[in-house]
């Protein structure tokens, strides 16, 4: 069978699955959830599984992931455990609003919705649906186009819940808001969550994201989530994947930003077999500002792709674009980032810059920065860089007594430093820097503090 058949086998096999389970999706649900879910699968059945077809999928074996068979479920799997002997991210000094997924459910240890005294609402997107219909309704896949992803439009399909945090106009919150996605499973699994950030005008939020899996299976993820930054708002959101290799990560993140914004969104990859991060970006207001970061670190057949899109559509916004990767053994990474600057956009300010290190001849890296213009006065520039650590300041390094070992690390970890610099929230910063520490001198296996001893 060829390739194309297999996508479009895994396509029919979804749509039908759809089909049998539509009833208990539709009961089980809210009607913000029901609504968009026949136009979603209507668009899936068209665009189906991406494959290398797919100009943006280019570089991503889509097909060779979701063709494995994994248990799919509808319902919520009882799954009893404390949080406190399994897992703990060990960040003794970052005091966070903790939300809890496990295999793609809010978990219920806790409230479904937790509601702060100054009106901030986090916890369960299936819960947040049946409480606060309208809230929801007016951002839910509004941002998200099911219309042209196919991915996004499976997750929209299949919607039921995930994570909500809502920022009331001119709110904020001293603590930051930290989510976990924990995948615990006794058999392989396929898991869909979708996820809901609103930062009203004039509010200001920090939430960190963590993922994690804590059984030596295979996994599929397959995550949508939607932000709204209203004017002047402010909004920091950093994401750590630290999977295992056995696990496999398609993840979607749509930022809509209006007047005067500002937002940081910064992804570090540590593990997971394939992963495969897309972060769309439309500027819609004039004034406001981006920046979108990535450090990835591969090794042995561990797949990175990065996927961005950068949507000026206002004048007098700035972007800026920086993404980093370190492959050793037989590691495969790719970036792929697209700005685009409409006719109306004028004053914009858009940079983009993707640098790679090889560590090994077997190793590989594909990258394509792409500008697309349509405005005259504006300033943009787009650069990147694949090659291997600069033996000058490696020379430079033993001389000053450093053995090659350390004086490789030094320069990786320098090299790495310029993302990590960008985390506003200290106690994260110095434990990524740990962490990405540990991982490149190979005593990073996984999750650091997880009792469950994968092998993996």
């Amino acid at each position: 069978m060829s390739k194309d058949d297999t996508l479009q086998q895994v396509t029919t096999n979804l749509s039908d699955w759809y089909l049998s389970s539509r009833d208990r999706l539709t009961k089980a649900s809210s009607p913000v959830f029901n609504a968009p879910r026949t136009e979603a699968i209507d668009h899936f059945r068209t665009l189906g599984i991406p494959g290398r077809g797919n100009e943006n999928y280019l570089y991503t074996d889509v097909q060779k992931v979701f063709s494995q068979p994994y248990k799919r479920h509808i319902d919520p799997q009882k799954i009893i455990f404390s949080v406190e002997d399994l897992f703990h991210c060990d960040i003794p000094e970052l005091d966070t609003e903790l939300i809890l997924l496990v295999n793609g459910w809010f978990y219920n240890n806790r409230p479904p919705l937790q509601i702060l005294p100054n009106g901030i609402i986090y916890g369960s997107l299936a819960e947040a649906a049946l409480r606060y219909p309208d809230m929801v309704k007016s951002h839910y896949t509004k941002y998200a186009d099911h219309s042209t992803e196919g991915l996004v439009a499976l997750n929209t399909a299949f919607a039921r819940d995930g994570t909500f945090i809502y920022i009331p106009k001119n709110g904020g919150n001293e603590k930051a808001f930290q989510i976990v996605n924990i995948l615990l499973s006794t058999e392989d699994l396929f898991v869909q969550h979708r996820n809901l950030v609103i930062v009203e005008e004039g509010a200001v939020a920090r939430i960190v994201v963590c993922d994690h899996s804590l059984s030596a299976l295979q996994y599929l993820t397959n995550s949508v989530t939607e932000i709204y930054v209203g004017k002047n708002a402010e909004l920091h959101y950093y994401k750590l994947q630290n999977e295992h290799n056995l696990s496999n990560q398609f993840s979607s993140s749509y930022i809509h930003q209006e007047r005067d914004s500002r937002v940081v969104f910064n992804t570090v990859s540590l593990h997971g077999g394939i992963v495969r991060n897309n972060v769309f970006v439309k500027l819609n207001g004039q004034g406001a500002s981006n920046e979108t970061l990535g450090l990835f670190l591969a090794d042995q057949n561990q797949h990175v792709d990065n996927y961005t899109f950068v949507d000026h559509a206002e004048p007098d916004c700035t972007s800026s674009q920086n993404f980093k990767g370190v492959l050793d053994d037989q590691a495969t990474g790719a970036f792929t980032g697209r700005i685009l600057v409409r006719q109306d956009a004028q004053k914009t300010e858009a940079y983009q810059v993707n640098n790679n290190i090889l560590l090994t001849d077997e190793a590989q890296m594909s990258t394509r920065p792409q500008l697309e213009i349509y405005a005259d006065d504006v300033k943009c520039s787009h650069g990147a860089t694949v090659g291997q650590l600069d033996e000058n300041a490696l020379f430079y390094l033993r001389t000053r007594g450093i053995d090659s070992r350390e004086a490789r690390l030094l320069l990786m970890h320098a090299f790495g430093h310029e993302i990590l610099k960008q985390v506003s929230v200290k106690p994260l910063q110095e434990r990524l820097e740990d962490l990405v520490d540990k991982r490149l001198r190979g005593e990073l296996s996984r999750c650091n503090n997880c009792p469950v001893q994968c092998e993996t």
